[in-house]
C-alpha cells in the first residue's frame, strides 16, 4: 500500500483484506482488522493499541476520521473495542472511540461516537452530533446535537438512501485503488 503507515504494536499487526482500499496518508496501528471491500480514505488514523478495531465488509471510513478503542480498566470496568459491522457509512472527520456500529448504520460528517455506545442497524447519528458514553441509537432512529438526542425515526426510504452511499463508496474505492496503484 502506497504511502500508508502500518505499525505493528504489542505483537499485533493490521490485517487488511486484499480487496480493501486504504488510501495514502492513512495510519494503521496495532490490532486493526479491515474486511472485504471496505475502504479507509485519505488521512485517517486507526489506532488499535489498547484493544482491537474491526471494520466489516464494504464499510467505509471517510477522509480524516479517527478511530480508537478503549482499554480494559481491570476491576473498574472492561474496555471496549471498536466494532464496525458490514455496510456502515462513516462520514468525513468522524471520531469513533470504543463503540459498536451495527451493520447498515450511519455516522454523519464530523460526528463523535464515544465509549460503550451502539448504533443499531439503520440507525444514524447526524452530522456534527456527539453521542456521549453508553448511549444507544436504536434501529431506524436518527439522533443529532451535542450531546445527541433522538430527533426522529427514519423512513424506510431514508434508510435505503443511506445504503446507496455504501455502494457508491465500494465502487469509488475500486477506482481510487486503481489510480493509486497506477493501473
Amino acid at each position: 500500500m502506497k504511502d500508508v503507515t502500518i505499525i505493528p504494536f504489542n505483537g499485533r499487526q493490521p490485517q487488511i483484506h486484499e480487496s480493501a482500499f486504504v488510501a495514502p496518508g492513512c495510519r494503521l496501528i496495532g490490532d486493526v482488522r479491515i474486511g472485504e471491500g471496505a475502504s479507509v480514505w485519505y488521512n485517517c488514523v486507526l489506532r488499535a493499541d489498547v484493544n482491537y478495531i474491526e471494520i466489516g465488509a464494504r464499510s467505509n471510513i471517510q477522509d480524516g476520521s479517527v478511530i480508537h478503542c478503549d482499554e480494559d480498566h481491570g476491576d473498574i470496568r472492561p474496555g471496549w473495542p471498536t466494532i464496525i459491522g458490514e455496510d456502515v457509512l462513516i462520514g468525513h472527520m468522524a471520531m469513533i472511540h470504543g463503540a459498536t456500529l451495527h451493520p447498515k448504520s450511519f455516522v454523519g460528517l464530523g460526528a463523535i461516537v464515544m465509549d460503550g455506545c451502539e448504533i443499531e442497524s439503520g440507525g444514524m447519528i447526524a452530522a456534527g452530533g456527539m453521542l456521549t458514553p453508553k448511549k444507544i441509537i436504536r434501529a431506524g432512529e436518527m439522533w443529532g446535537g451535542r450531546p445527541a438526542k433522538k430527533m426522529r425515526d427514519l423512513t424506510d426510504q431514508q434508510q435505503a438512501m443511506n445504503l446507496l452511499g455504501v455502494g457508491h463508496y465500494v465502487e469509488n474505492a475500486k477506482a481510487h485503488k486503481a489510480a493509486v496503484n497506477g493501473d
